[in-house]
């Protein structure tokens, strides 16, 4: 297949609560020619997860190797556990046709980005610092201290925006995917 046949590389990044997952679940139930790239982890599973569906569960050791033979696209260590994203299955996927999405913070971005010029970078934006801080609020799922370091890095992290090739506003669920889905189709009209 020529390079022009490889499928998209979409980086979408935004702060905790922008509803970043929601809008990659949206996005994937409605375009067949979409997947997820599955990341890699050191950390234990996790209740019912399963490798290679919810992470590809790696030894810390693994993923130390990993990362010395250069078989990531990104990685990072957050609380003593690595993630990243490994480079063959998303050029599996790639040269089979299939658009991937990568849900990757700021930090991965900037290291996809100096890894290759393919790849097109989406930030999602909350309508106001205000609405996210509710929305982390209304998730139930936080500390108030850990409320107040998300919303503390959010406001770091809508400092980058402006990095990325486009930024949607995510106001309106149907709105904020509908705008996506227009960006993913004027990037494949490029490829032909």
């Amino acid at each position: 297949m020529s390079a022009k046949a490889k499928g998209l590389l979409l980086v979408i990044s935004g702060p905790s609560g922008v509803g970043k997952g929601t809008i990659c679940r949206e996005l994937l139930s409605r375009d067949s020619r979409l997947a997820f790239s599955v990341s890699a982890t050191s950390r234990p599973k996790r209740g019912s997860e399963k490798d290679g569906v919810d992470y590809y569960f790696l030894t810390k050791e693994q993923f130390l190797q990993a990362i010395e033979n250069d078989e990531f696209l990104e990685y990072a260590e957050n609380f003593g556990n690595y993630y990243g994203t490994l480079k063959a299955p998303l050029e599996t996927l790639r040269q089979k046709g299939s658009d991937i999405i990568l849900d990757i913070d700021i930090q991965g971005a900037h290291q996809v980005r100096q890894a290759t010029d393919e790849a097109v970078f989406i930030f999602i934006l909350p309508s106001s610092l205000e609405i996210l801080k509710q929305r982390l609020i209304g998730r139930g799922t936080d500390s108030d201290e850990s409320i107040k370091l998300r919303y503390a890095l959010a406001e770091q992290e809508i400092a980058h925006a402006k990095e990325y090739d486009y930024q949607v506003i995510n106001d309106n669920l149907e709105d904020a995917v509908k705008e996506i889905t227009a960006i993913i189709e004027k990037q494949r009209r490029k490829l032909f």
